[in-house]
C-alpha cells in the first residue's frame, strides 16, 4: 500500500470518529472539509444541499470562500456541473476547468487571469438511494492524477456525510415530533386547568376562580389554605396554566411526604460527595422549576432549618445546593399550600413568622365541601361521567335515595372522599 492510500484511509478513519461524535451538523460538514484541506490539499470545497421546498441547491458548508459568497451561492437542477451531478446521481470529474464552459465558477474561486489550472471533482449526496446533494472540491491540477481512484475516495467521503446528514434529519424529524407532542400536552394541561373547566358552581368557588383570574397574570407568591382533599393542588395547576409561565415547568414538592434528611437535598440538590450516597451532582426541585413554578404542598410540615434556607431563597432568589459554595440564582413562581394553622403554629414557635409572612402575599381559601353543598351532585355527576366511561359502564343517573345521602353526609376527606 503507497503513502497516498495510507493518508486516504487514515483521513476516512479522522472522518468517521470526527462524524461520530457530534451532532452538531454544521459544525461537523465544515470539519469534513477543513480535515479534506489538510491531508488532500483542497484549495476550494463545498457540500451543497437540495432544498426540498424551493428545489434548489445551497451551499451547507463551505471553505476557501466568504461565508458571504456562500451563502448566496445557489444551483438549481441540472444547472452546471454540480446541477448536473445532482439530477444525474453520478459524478464528474473535469480535469481542466479552463477548458469546461458547463463549469460556472459562481463562487469566483477559481478565476482565468493569475490562477493555475485547476481540477473540478464533483460526486453525488445520496440519502435512501435519493440524491440529496453534491460534495465540490476544487484540486490542483496534475495530470498524473488517477482520477478512478479520486472519484471513489470523494464517493466515500460523500457516503459518510450522506449518513451524518439522515441521521441529523431523523433526529430533527423526532425532536421536532416531541415539541409537537410536547405543545399539545401543554395545550391539553392548560385547558384542563382553566379554571372555567373546575367543576363547583356556588358562591364560594366562584370567589376562588375570581381570586385565580387575578392573580394567576402576576409572579405574587399565592398561599393556598384549606383542609386536606378541596383540591389545593388543582388550584395551583389552574393558576400556572393560566399565568405567562404556562409553557414552563410547573415542579411540585409535597414536603410531608420526604422526611426531613431528604427535604433539603429534594429542594436544593447537591454536589457529589456532599454526603455518603451523593456520586454524582443533582438538581433540586428550585432548579428544576426555573422560569417556571414550584408547588410546595404541605409547607407547614416543613421543618426550622428548611424553612430558614427557603427563607432566604424568597428573600434573594439564590441558593446552593448541599456541598456546594457557588450561588445559584432563580427565576421561580411559588406557590405554597397547608391545611394547617398556621398562624397557630408561629405562636407555638414551629413555624416562622417571616416565612409566614413572605408566603402569605395572596392567599386563596378553598372551603370544605360541607360549605358548598350546592356543588355536591355536580361533582358527583362528574366523577360519574368520568369512571363510568373510564370503566366502560353505562350510568346514566344517580338514583334519588342515593342523592340524599350524598347531600346529607358531611364529607370529611371533602372532594377527595367523594
Amino acid at each position: 500500500m503507497n503513502t497516498g492510500e495510507i493518508r486516504k484511509l487514515s483521513t476516512l478513519l479522522e472522518l468517521s470518529q470526527m462524524l461520530g461524535s457530534t451532532l452538531n451538523l454544521k459544525s461537523s460538514l465544515v470539519q469534513v472539509l477543513e480535515i479534506l484541506e489538510e491531508n488532500h490539499g483542497t484549495l476550494s470545497s463545498a457540500i451543497m444541499l437540495l432544498d426540498g421546498t424551493t428545489g434548489e441547491l445551497n451551499i451547507e458548508a463551505a471553505t476557501g470562500m466568504s461565508w458571504q459568497v456562500s451563502r448566496r451561492t445557489k444551483y438549481r437542477l441540472g444547472e452546471g456541473i454540480t446541477g448536473r451531478v445532482v439530477e444525474s446521481g453520478k459524478p464528474v470529474v473535469v480535469p481542466q476547468v479552463s477548458r469546461e464552459p458547463l463549469f460556472l465558477n459562481r463562487t469566483g474561486v477559481w478565476k482565468e487571469s493569475g490562477k493555475e489550472e485547476m481540477t473540478f471533482i464533483c460526486v453525488p449526496i445520496a440519502i435512501d438511494n435519493k440524491t440529496a446533494g453534491a460534495l465540490g472540491v476544487l484540486l490542483n491540477y496534475n495530470k498524473d492524477r488517477d482520477y478512478d481512484r479520486a472519484i471513489k475516495f470523494f464517493g466515500v467521503v460523500a457516503s459518510m456525510i450522506a449518513q451524518a446528514v439522515r441521521v441529523n434529519k431523523l433526529i430533527e424529524v423526532e425532536r421536532q415530533r416531541l415539541v409537537d407532542e410536547n405543545l399539545q400536552l401543554r395545550q391539553e394541561l392548560r385547558e384542563r386547568y382553566n379554571f372555567r373547566n373546575i367543576v363547583g358552581n356556588s358562591h364560594q368557588m366562584r370567589q376562588v376562580y375570581e381570586q385565580v383570574a387575578q392573580v394567576a397574570p402576576s409572579n405574587t407568591t399565592v398561599l393556598i389554605r384549606g383542609e386536606s382533599g378541596t383540591g389545593k393542588e388543582l388550584i395551583a395547576h389552574a393558576i400556572h396554566y393560566n399565568s405567562p409561565r404556562a409553557d414552563k415547568p410547573f415542579i411540585k414538592v409535597s414536603c410531608g411526604a420526604l422526611p426531613e434528611s431528604l427535604i433539603e437535598s429534594e429542594l436544593f440538590g447537591y454536589e457529589p460527595g456532599a454526603f455518603t450516597d451523593a456520586r454524582a451532582q443533582k438538581k433540586g426541585r428550585f432548579e428544576l422549576a426555573h422560569g417556571g413554578t414550584l408547588f410546595l404542598d404541605e409547607v407547614g410540615e416543613l421543618s426550622q432549618s428548611t424553612q430558614i434556607k427557603l427563607l432566604r431563597v424568597l428573600q434573594e432568589r439564590e441558593f446552593e445546593r448541599l456541598g456546594g459554595v457557588q450561588p445559584i440564582k432563580v427565576n421561580v413562581r411559588l406557590i405554597a399550600a397547608t391545611n394547617k394553622d398556621l398562624e397557630t403554629a408561629m405562636q407555638q414557635g414551629t413555624f416562622r413568622g417571616d416565612l409566614y409572612y413572605r408566603l402569605n402575599v395572596f392567599t386563596i381559601y378553598l372551603p370544605p365541601l360541607r360549605e358548598h353543598r350546592p356543588d355536591i351532585l355536580l361533582l358527583a355527576d362528574h366523577f360519574v361521567e368520568k369512571y363510568a366511561t373510564e370503566h366502560g359502564k353505562n350510568v346514566r343517573r344517580i338514583s334519588t335515595p342515593a342523592i340524599d345521602m350524598l347531600m346529607s353526609y358531611h364529607w370529611p376527606g371533602n372532594v377527595r372522599e367523594l
